[in-house]
């Protein structure tokens, strides 16, 4: 037994271009009833009990603005939240554990905020009623037996303590004026300002002005302020994000001491590697983005990131990907060595006050992707800024005749049209050819974004936006700095296969920036090293073969990495582990050989 589920996007409803598809074509207003009828908004409303789920509506909207599908019979009892009449909706919640991470992890708009909210008592869950929502009587009633029941307690008599480490830390400017040492200080309930600032590499930073500080001093000053508080349960919603890789191990560490004093901790995020290094158990979000989500039962971190992959659930059967994700189980050979340059550089230096940065002289080979590797504020930008032209070089020279495509680190949306309207532009109308739309912009998902204006996106949607007029430019050379920035964990993984096929079978060459060590590690056919000390000096090497780029880079992190041995994924060993002290003692810190792995 099913239960129909019909959800419309309300802003890519617009009733007054489309000519009422879903309402002429719908079988049962052509039988005389009223399945689909305009609203008072003008935008559709569909009745879930008349529809029959023909499908018919979805295929006939042109602005793909309606989504049905069936659900199980027994879902239909575990809602826990609706937004209105054919809004979205939420089926399960995540369990807090004392003690212990709990990772979240699902693609965008799939219900892990409105997760957040309800958990940490912002949002009343309505029990998927609209008309007559619960009293919190009801809902307590409603988890009786459940590890929930307490929890919503709490949330009702006011006594459980939260503290929440926001996803839009760029807002915190607008609620705080003064500095960051002031700002850490004022809600230091467990006095450890001092502490966490020099956990985090904040010291430097807590004079200054919040409103003058990076995306990753941000990211990291609210890290700071959720883990000071003296609270029953923190949530953090993707704390990684505009950190490098060293300052993630850094925030996984004050996230970790918090579980460690035997407080519940939630982790929503998107790196994965991060997120299976911290969490100890983990709950994957499957449904359809702006639809509805379902939260699975807790898993193991290592049993949950693998079902993440595998896109099935064995213990519910339920498939919620069409096909796994697979890893190459040893780093590929460079086979590049005999293809031709497309670009040379001799030695390079650009210099800028208090800042210089030297790079080795190398190549570009035609038809290889080279991934760039290194810390914040070391000069990786500074480098592919040169590549691309858009800043010269103080001192060397690069050589190359080929056309060049950027995508920067920090989009601004200042396009005045829709999305459809700037891939016609920038590619000549070439978006619109078969091999292009089933190689880059359908499995990017680009194609569902076309009504949209540009200037309305949000940060992931205007990414993949942006990465996909970078890949149809007319250029020999992309050059793409953190394409996976606000990008959801599943959609990096399709990204990067997308962007390392496309750039492939066009014999072109890439060059990216990212901070995410998987899909570097999934795209990457050479890797580029950044060392030295952010904000002051850094020196590039030459392309080298991946292997060894990432034995340097795992070094100076001071991590290794081991393959599952169901999935083939990377994952990080846990610090001090038997095979992280072998491996170190190896100095072979990205994969042990095939001879060298032990033996199942």
């Amino acid at each position: 037994m099913t239960h129909r589920v019909a959800v419309l996007d309300r802003d890519n409803c617009l009733s007054r271009k489309c000519g009422l598809e879903c309402i002429k074509f719908c079988p049962v207003n052509k039988m005389g009833g009223e399945c689909i009828v305009l609203g008072e908004d003008k935008k559709a409303l569909i009745d879930e009990e008349l529809c029959t789920g023909c499908g018919i509506c979805p295929k006939k909207c042109p602005f793909h603005a309606i989504t049905i599908v069936n659900l199980a019979e027994e879902l239909k009892q575990e809602k826990i939240h609706q937004y209105g009449p054919n809004g979205f909706r939420l089926y399960r919640l995540p369990v807090p554990k004392k003690g212990e991470v709990v990772g979240l992890v699902g693609r965008n708009g799939i219900g892990k905020s409105t997760t957040l909210s309800i958990l940490s008592g912002s949002l009343t869950p309505n029990l998927g009623d609209i008309k007559s929502p619960p009293s919190w009587e009801n809902i307590i009633n409603y988890y009786q037996g459940s590890e929930l029941k307490s929890h919503f307690e709490q949330i009702a008599n006011g006594t459980l303590r939260v503290s929440m480490k926001p996803q839009a830390v760029y807002l915190i400017p607008r609620v705080w004026k003064g500095d960051a040492g002031s700002l850490l200080k004022e809600v230091d309930e467990r006095k450890v300002a001092n502490d966490l600032l020099e956990q985090l590499s904040l010291k430097e930073s807590a004079g200054r002005q919040v409103g003058e500080l990076s995306g990753g001093e941000l990211q990291r000053l609210a890290v700071a302020v959720a883990a000071s508080k003296d609270a029953d349960i923190y949530f953090f919603d993707e704390p990684s994000s505009y950190n490098d890789v060293f300052q993630r191990m850094a925030v996984s560490k004050v996230i970790q001491s918090l579980a460690d004093m035997g407080r519940c901790v939630l982790l929503v995020e998107h790196d994965l590697t991060f997120l299976d290094y911290l969490s100890d158990y983990l709950q994957v979000f499957y449904g359809e983005a702006g639809a509805y989500g379902v939260v699975s039962h807790i898993h193991p971190s290592r049993t949950g990131v693998n079902i993440l992959l595998d896109g099935y659930l064995p213990d519910e059967n339920v498939r919620f990907r069409d096909r796994p994700v697979t890893f190459e189980v040893y780093s590929p050979i460079d086979e590049t060595s005999e293809m031709p340059d497309l670009a040379k550089y001799t030695d390079l230096v650009k210099r800028y006050p208090g800042f210089n940065l030297k790079v080795e002289s190398g190549s570009m080979k035609a038809g290889a992707v080279i991934g760039i590797l290194g810390a914040n504020a070391i000069g990786k930008t500074t480098f592919m800024k040169m590549v691309a032209g858009v800043d010269k070089p103080d001192e060397g020279s690069i050589s190359t005749e080929a056309k060049i495509s950027y995508k920067p680190q920090y989009l601004t949306p200042d396009y005045e049209g829709t999305v459809e309207m700037l891939l016609e532009e920038v590619s000549g109308g070439s978006y619109n050819d078969g091999a292009t739309q089933s190689t880059l912009i359908t499995p990017i998902g680009v194609n569902r974004l076309y009504e949209k204006t540009v200037k309305d996106l949000s940060g992931g949607e205007l990414q993949k936006v942006a990465v996909t007029a970078c890949l149809l430019r007319d250029a020999e050379l992309y050059a793409l700095d953190e394409p996976s920035a606000f990008i959801d964990v599943e959609d990096r993984i399709t990204l990067a296969r997308v962007l390392s096929r496309y750039v492939k079978s066009q014999g072109r060459t890439a060059l990216v920036i990212d901070h995410d060590v998987q899909l570097i590690d999934i795209i990457s056919d050479s890797l580029m090293i950044f060392r030295g000390q952010p904000g002051v000096s850094g020196t590039a090497s030459k392309p080298m073969r991946k292997e060894d780029g990432m034995n340097m880079f795992l070094q100076d992190l001071g991590v290794t990495y081991r393959r599952d041995v169901d999935s083939n994924r990377p994952r990080v060993n846990k610090q001090g582990s038997k095979l992280d002290r072998r491996q170190k003692d190896m100095k072979t810190f990205y994969y042990l050989s095939k001879a060298a792995e032990p033996q199942s």
